[in-house]
């Protein structure tokens, strides 16, 4: 199980890695279309209408909004996915595993958000303090990546753990603090197609069309009824099973016995396949579906399309922030969420962890030092796409202030990745300090 478990980590870690990469380059090109001759195609685009008109219904939206609401349900939905699969089989499974990577990710969410209210005097972004909260997995993979064997497994594990706990804390301040009035007539709709997932997800047994077709309809009433349509996805993600009915015994025996049918009928010597033989192989696919789990299939194809396309497209289309002489950006926002980004990441994380280790409530991970911890804490700041996403929902309507979060945030973000990659970079093994305790 052990070796199953890191398989499935090394695969998520080096989507991960790439993806933040792709992530940084469509953040350079934002960048650019935004203050080049590019800007006014670039603002057009964001601004461009799409959306189904169809007799009394319509739906339209702005592209950015599309984006936002959209294509970022998808990766929450993923979200969702890698949360759900690390409290049943992954690093969240046993109070031991998961005590460094919550007492850390505590500390990670509660110091910013002090940091926050300490130091800006701008009453009117006080509604931003969530922005600092979050880390940004995919970044602080890639930076990791170039590090290569300087970093062992325990430390991205611990990472990426740590990564998926703030996660969580975050849905949960978008869901709480950061939806509009609920109509809670929307909701109870909702509550249905919800219902007969929950139902299916207790019996095993899914259907990605099913859920599909639910899923929309959900996402749909969660954007009417005034809560974030992305909160769906994540409470979508945790309907999925984890298993199918079909055992890996059952499975195996089924395989033996279709090999021996095909073994039987392929005695032609054509490189076509018999009827037999087609119907024998459409039979191993069908019985694949039905031992392969739902979850892990799910987190697998989407892997891809989260990492180089959504992550991508979000930041794009985000990030764009205009440097120009005529630029008046609130500095007290700017320097409030780089500093609580950057001092508050680095001071929660490592702070909680020392306690937590010092009093014996958690332990290191195998091969893991402190001093990688207090790196780890610096990369935490990096919590672009998180925080760009809650800093759109914290300031929709003042747009000073936006941009003035973004460039907040792409500060701080920047100032943790490279604090974090030099502590590491030039991390010595001889330099010890609180080791395994």
């Amino acid at each position: 199980m052990k070796s199953i478990i890191l398989t499935t980590f090394q695969k998520f870690d080096r989507a991960q890695s790439m993806g933040g990469i792709v992530l940084f380059g469509a953040t350079i090109l934002a960048l650019i279309f935004a203050n080049t001759q590019l800007s006014d195609f670039y603002d057009s685009l964001r601004a461009s209408s799409v959306g189904i008109d169809a007799g009394n219904f319509s739906l339209k939206k702005p592209l950015i909004l599309w984006i936002n609401d959209g294509l970022m349900a998808i990766f929450f939905f993923m979200i969702g996915l890698e949360i759900k699969r690390e409290i049943m089989i992954g690093e969240l499974n046993s109070p031991s595993r998961a005590a460094l990577p919550l007492i850390a990710a505590l500390g990670g969410m509660v110091v910013p958000v002090i940091f926050y209210f300490l130091l800006n005097n701008n009453p009117g972004a006080s509604h931003g303090w969530g922005i600092p909260m979050a880390t940004d997995i995919a970044f602080t993979l890639a930076i990791l990546k170039l590090l290569g064997k300087r970093v062992p497994i325990g430390l991205k594990v611990f990472l990426a753990a740590f990564a998926i706990i703030d996660d969580i804390g975050a849905v949960l301040v978008i869901a709480i603090f950061y939806s509009s009035s609920i109509d809670w007539m929307m909701l109870l709709w909702a509550v249905l197609p919800f219902g007969l997932l929950i139902y299916l997800n207790l019996r095993h047994m899914f259907s990605r069309y099913l859920h599909l077709v639910c899923g929309l309809v959900i996402w749909y009433l969660f954007l009417k009824s005034g809560i974030h349509p992305t909160i769906a996805g994540v409470l979508l993600a945790f309907t999925v099973p984890l298993r199918q009915k079909t055992d890996i015994k059952t499975f195996t025996g089924k395989l033996h016995e279709i090999a021996g049918e095909i073994s039987v009928t392929g005695k032609s010597r054509t490189p076509l396949l018999t009827s037999g033989q087609m119907e024998q192989i459409d039979e191993i696919e069908a019985w694949t579906c039905r031992v392969q789990s739902p979850l892990q299939r799910l987190e697998h194809g989407l892997q891809g399309w989260v990492a180089y396309l959504i992550m991508p497209l979000f930041a794009f289309f985000n990030a764009g922030v205009v440097f120009s002489a005529g630029m008046q950006p609130d500095m007290s926002l700017v320097t409030s969420l780089a500093l609580s980004l950057f001092l508050g990441k680095t001071a929660g994380v490592t702070l909680f962890s020392y306690v937590g280790i010092r009093f014996k409530l958690a332990s290191l991970p195998e091969g893991v030092y402190f001093r990688q911890i207090i790196g780890i804490a610096m990369l935490a700041g990096v919590g672009f796409t998180m925080s760009m996403f809650i800093a759109n929902l914290a300031f929709a309507d003042a747009m000073i202030l936006m941009d003035s979060a973004r460039t907040g945030i792409l500060a701080g973000s920047l100032l943790s990745g490279v604090a974090g990659y030099l502590m590491l970079r030039y991390y010595r093994k001889d330099d010890r300090m609180l080791t395994h305790a």
